[in-house]
């Protein structure tokens, strides 16, 4: 029989507790509205999305510029490039000028008998 009291009286406790909690959460959530609701909350809400969308334009600046740097990077790249292709295309036909060159080069003297 004791131990059945004490089972009834530990629900009961837990019961107690879980409403306090409830009850704890919804006095919480009540004045929480009220406060994020007030006037100084919503200057500060403002003053800091103010900010955020200060801090996006100097991002955005940011991004600007280096985007315009990577054009130019790019740009400088494919210039090399086509130098680089142009030179070794003028090696090539120089190679080949040369090699007709010594074929079409008759010996010496030919010999006569």
């Amino acid at each position: 029989m004791l131990c059945n009291l004490c089972e009834v009286i530990i629900m009961v406790h837990i019961a107690w507790a879980k409403i306090g909690l409830f009850a704890g959460g919804v006095l919480f959530g009540t004045a929480g509205v009220k406060l994020l609701s007030s006037r100084d909350a919503k200057s500060c809400y403002t003053h800091a999305t103010a900010a955020v969308l200060r801090a996006k334009d100097s991002v955005m600046e940011t991004v600007t510029c280096v985007r315009e740097n990577c054009g130019d990077i790019l740009a400088d790249a494919r210039d090399i490039n086509a130098q680089r292709a142009a030179a070794q295309e003028d090696a090539v036909i120089e190679d080949a000028w040369e090699e007709d060159a010594e074929t079409d080069i008759p010996d010496a003297a030919p010999e006569s008998e």
